[in-house]
């Protein structure tokens, strides 16, 4: 009980500074924004995204039945532009997740034991992180399949090495500190160690990579819907930017392609401005530079 309510304390006054951090307010307020309209979509006026039109709404410029104006199969774009939002999101942070996951994991692996084990992790990171990540992606990509979850997978399995790296430095930091020898004078096993004792302290800058890879997952999956190596049934940004180019109409139906482009500069800017806030709040000193 005690352990938790210290847990609440410090978690409160963590989203205190972040708030009040303008950068984390701002990035915040947008997230907040995009996703109401992805969770509550089907009530902000929107229709079916993939139901096709009569001939004589194809390409229509915005008007008062369809805000956004429709595309050229006579689908309104508003409607998938909102329905896209979930799927943006819903990539970004699922790929973040596993990217995350992994590297955490091999990265507490590495710097708690050292030695031969470190050698080996570090060396298929950087071999990894050497790799070219885009053709990369587009090659894994056109490899295993057109597929949301494939895409996911794929984000996810690249991104991890430069989390593996900071969490690696973070454990060889704290594994030299007085109460990971305490735990260990007492009979503390390794796993206890690892999971116990470090995973708990590395979480923060975990939690700060996570919100940085969000936006090279979103990223990532634009650039492979709009080469058309999404799936092919799911309205995101990145597809609507695909059959935009495919139907070579992007230069004419402006309201077809910039609420796509739009949509995935603010959210990869959002997250960024929050992960920004995240890194400053975490900074040692910061919460006595403001009052605390």
């Amino acid at each position: 009980m005690r352990r938790f309510k210290r847990f609440l304390r410090t978690a409160g006054e963590f989203f205190h500074l972040l708030f009040t951090h303008y950068m984390g307010l701002f990035g915040t307020i947008i997230l907040v924004i995009m996703i109401s309209g992805a969770v509550f979509a089907p009530f902000l006026g929107t229709i079916d995204p993939q139901m096709s039109g009569d001939f004589e709404n194809v390409l229509v410029s915005p008007n008062a039945n369809n805000w956004f104006g429709t595309d050229d199969l006579a689908r309104d774009v508003y409607s998938q532009l909102l329905y896209g939002t979930r799927i943006s999101l819903m990539i970004g942070l699922v790929a973040a997740s596993i990217a995350v996951s992994i590297g955490a994991f091999v990265g507490l692996i590495a710097g708690f034991y050292g030695g031969r084990i470190d050698n080996v992790l570090m060396k298929i990171v950087d071999f990894v992180m050497t790799l070219p990540h885009l053709p990369l992606l587009i090659t894994l990509a056109a490899i295993i399949g057109p597929s949301v979850w494939n895409v996911v997978f794929v984000v996810g399995g690249i991104y991890w090495p430069g989390i593996a790296r900071v969490v690696r430095s973070q454990v060889l930091s704290i594994k030299e500190r007085p109460f990971i020898e305490a735990s260990r004078c007492i009979g503390g096993s390794n796993a206890y160690l690892m999971f116990g004792e470090i995973l708990p302290n590395v979480v923060p800058i975990m939690f700060a990579e996570a919100v940085l890879m969000i936006t090279e997952a979103i990223y990532a999956e634009a650039v492979l819907s709009f080469l058309g190596l999404g799936d092919p049934t799911t309205i995101s940004w990145g597809s609507m930017l695909h059959f935009a180019f495919e139907s070579g109409v992007m230069s004419s139906a402006l309201w077809w392609v910039l609420p796509p482009i739009m949509a995935i500069i603010t959210l990869i800017v959002a997250f960024s401005l929050l992960g920004t806030a995240i890194t400053d709040v975490m900074k040692p000193g910061y919460k006595e530079m403001r009052g605390f």
